[in-house]
């Protein structure tokens, strides 16, 4: 490679994530080893990698890496990024890696990296720092080389799991089980040993070739299977999960898809039964109905700028019990502030069997008092115009405006968030209403005509 001042382009805001080999190649893998255990001149790490077909090599190069910078390494195999997660802060862990690109297409890869306490290193935490050093770093070794050692964590992750939801509430439910063919399957499967419930697997077997699709449940056309087999079960839930599984998505008794911003409502009150008082973050997307349950159940809600690293460094500073994304980003303060994707189905199954109600019905009322419109992104030209322009047309009427996250304006009985990803070249929109679905659509399609105008 060339040696400049310069991060890779595939180091983005909170994680590396690019093509194969064009933007990641194992030379780079091996840079960015060596370059963390030097960063953060630690001596234990662990590393994972998802079922990717070019996350083994990728994996054994950062392994060298950090290796020849002296470090130990533990490595956990095909795993999930939580279980990455989990192995640094249970073991006290100088940090960890984790070779993923989640549900990004066929030809990409990445990492997630955390230091001590499984604690987030994004761009402005390290990530960056980490990237100059990989193009400009000394392949000169100065240190005796650290060891490997292999272990599956499955079992202790899984029995950490159920030391943090009581199941013993749990009635035998019927669940379809989406893992896409990504890493979920196997967890789920371990998971379920310990339930009471019919566990349906759907493309439980990891495979790199994605023979049924990317496994990423945001998308629609994604969506279908998981549906049609709840209908056909005739089950109580349906799941699915991205690739690296810390994300988890819910389908109802009738396979209809929930938005993720009312299992946000729905956490944030389960968590409240179990620490009353508790402050709840929240993004500043869609948040009326976040707020009301969360001071309904005695709560403090706190709003929060999108994206992990954000959420974990200010849940932390807040000691907040439980943080929630739309996006399906849930974090928790008993799994050391992380993102999981198998805490929230086991705390909706939880909730479903101490109420004795259906999914439908947990959300069914909320859904009616904040109509949604779901996120709705755009590609455009020239998206900083585009903001102004609707800046102006709606500041001069609003009832309350917040910079907390790109644009997020209060009408009185509706209200919307637009805001430029960190990650991709989008604008992304999201408009909710008291009560009123005709105007919340009514509003959606005045902001998308005028981004589109």
């Amino acid at each position: 490679m060339s040696s400049f001042s310069a991060k890779p382009a595939c180091f983005k805001a909170y994680d590396i994530r690019g093509r194969v080999p064009e933007e990641l190649d194992t030379d780079l893998a091996y840079r960015v080893g060596l370059s963390t255990a030097r960063y953060l001149a630690g001596k234990e790490f662990v590393v994972g990698r998802d079922c990717r077909l070019s996350s083994n090599e990728l994996c054994a190069e950062v392994t060298r890496g950090l290796t020849d910078g002296g470090a130990n390494v533990l490595d956990i195999g095909q795993c999930g990024t939580e279980m990455v997660y989990y192995t640094t802060f249970a073991r006290k862990l100088d940090g960890g890696i984790m070779v993923t690109a989640s549900h990004n297409p066929m030809d990409h890869n990445g990492m997630k990296l955390v230091r001590e306490e499984a604690r987030p290193i994004s761009g402005d935490s390290g990530l960056d720092e980490i990237g100059v050093m990989a193009i400009d770093c000394d392949l000169v070794l100065d240190c005796p080389p650290g060891t490997v050692t292999t272990e599956d964590v499955l079992d202790p992750f899984v029995s950490h799991l159920l030391s943090l939801v009581d199941t013993s509430d749990i009635k035998p439910l019927k669940i379809v089980a989406n893992a896409g063919n990504g890493c979920a399957g196997p967890a789920v499967a371990a998971l379920g040993k310990h339930l009471p419930c019919e566990i349906i697997p759907v493309f439980e077997e990891p495979d790199g070739n994605f023979p049924n699709g990317i496994p990423n449940p945001l998308l629609p056309d994604n969506r279908a299977v998981t549906a049609d087999r709840v209908r056909l079960e005739g089950a109580d839930l349906g799941l699915a999960w991205d690739g690296d599984f810390d994300r988890c998505f819910f389908f109802d008794e009738n396979g209809g898809f929930i938005e993720g911003y009312y299992l946000v409502g729905l956490l944030a009150e389960a968590s409240l039964a179990v620490h009353p008082g508790a402050k709840i973050l929240h993004d500043p997307r869609l948040i009326w109905n976040t707020i009301n349950l969360v001071e309904k159940a005695g709560g403090i809600p706190v709003m929060n700028k999108t994206g992990h690293a954000f959420m974990k460094e200010r849940m932390r500073l807040e000691d907040a019990v439980y943080g929630g994304e739309m996006s399906a980003h849930h974090y928790f303060r008993e799994f050391a502030f992380c993102d999981s994707g198998m805490l929230p189905w086991l705390m909706i199954l939880k909730e479903m069997s101490t109420k004795g109600r259906k999914l439908s019905e947990l959300v069914s009322a909320r859904q009616k008092a904040y109509p949604a419109s779901g996120e709705i992104n755009r590609r455009l030209q020239n998206p900083n115009a585009v903001i102004d322009r609707i800046r102006k047309k709606y500041v001069p009427l609003a009832e309350g405006i917040d910079n907390t996250d790109g644009l997020s304006i209060d009408m009185g009985n509706w209200r919307f968030n637009l805001r430029q990803s960190n990650t991709e070249p989008v604008i992304r929109l999201n408009v909710e209403s008291r009560g009123d679905p005709a105007l919340m659509a009514e509003k959606t399609a005045e902001i998308l005509a005028l981004m589109d105008a």
